[in-house]
């Protein structure tokens, strides 16, 4: 593994043990140039996934690799200061990995991705929830947050 710190080719496991929920293994490594310390994630991935991204306006349709990152980030963000604990997030980012990668296709469109997840803020948080709908469904005007969270509140009530 390389370091982070120096770039070395090298670093030692110091430490291995399964992450809370169980869906990887943290690794504590020593590089063996500088002897900085660091944390690594290994996880299980079932198989390459192909992300479908449509294009806006007729332009042409993009595909990309699966990143579990790009989700880990927009939740994170979405969840920012809500007092939610990180073991629940990492919870919601795994089982919608999951599902991607047993979903049978090789490829899954974008739009996909962000419904799965919408759906998980919508069960999680429902401040995050709207954050996250904010950027997805591209609110533009105050009036579009005001409907959205009229639904949201219709669901809660159910």
């Amino acid at each position: 593994m390389r370091c982070p710190f120096c770039a070395h080719d090298d670093s030692q496991v110091k430490d291995s043990r399964p992450t809370e929920d169980n869906t990887a293994i943290r690794r504590r490594r020593q590089c063996e140039g500088c002897g900085a310390r660091f944390t690594t994630f290994e996880r299980v991935q079932l198989r390459d996934v192909i992300v479908v991204k449509a294009g806006q306006d007729g332009e042409a349709v993009r595909r990309e690799p699966f990143e579990r990152a790009k989700i880990e980030q927009s939740v994170a963000l979405a969840c920012r200061k809500r007092g939610i604990e990180q073991e629940r997030i990492d919870q919601l980012v795994s089982g919608i990995q999951r599902q991607v990668e047993t979903a049978g296709d090789n490829e899954i469109p974008s739009a996909r991705i962000g419904e799965m997840v919408m759906d998980g803020l919508r069960h999680l948080d429902s401040v995050a929830y709207i954050r996250f709908a904010s950027v997805y469904r591209d609110f533009s005007e105050a009036k579009d947050f005001e409907e959205f969270a009229s639904t949201v509140r219709d669901v809660g009530a159910s």
